[in-house]
């Protein structure tokens, strides 16, 4: 089966607090897995590339063969595909783990798609940071 991949990573600042939405559909659009959570103060960057890695430990857990995977980070499709450099120390990490973890999806593509093509993991990512300001005193 191939597996259509949504992420989605949020912060609130830059760095700030921070969540990410992540939706799994089957090949016929049938959304199989969702998931928000959030992750403490990290920027939007790191956001972007934890959302993706919660996805493919979703898949690797599934044994996926195949999917595609589709986000509205410009910069962590460019650098996940090797076309932009990864300098940032921290993201060079987030990076090689997500890499590895691509590696155990036989078949994949990373695409870039407008944010509102991504409407549903950027709108879990924000209902976790909602609740969470919610939740805490002060926020």
């Amino acid at each position: 089966m191939k597996y259509i991949v949504h992420t989605d990573g949020a912060a609130r600042g830059n760095p700030g607090p921070s969540a990410i939405g992540v939706v799994i559909q089957d090949d016929t659009g049938r959304t199989i897995y969702e998931m928000s959570r959030t992750l403490g103060i990290h920027t939007n960057n790191e956001a972007e590339y934890l959302a993706v890695i919660a996805a493919l430990q979703y898949l690797k857990e599934c044994r996926a063969g195949e999917a595609d995977f589709y986000l509205d980070s410009e910069l962590v499709v460019k650098q996940l595909l090797g076309q932009y450099r990864v300098k940032e120390p921290r993201l060079q990490a987030l990076h090689g783990q997500a890499t590895m973890l691509l590696n155990a999806v036989r078949k994949h593509a990373i695409r870039h798609v407008p944010r509102a093509k991504n409407a549903r993991a950027d709108e879990l990512a924000n209902e976790a940071l909602d609740a969470e300001g919610r939740a805490s005193p002060g926020v």
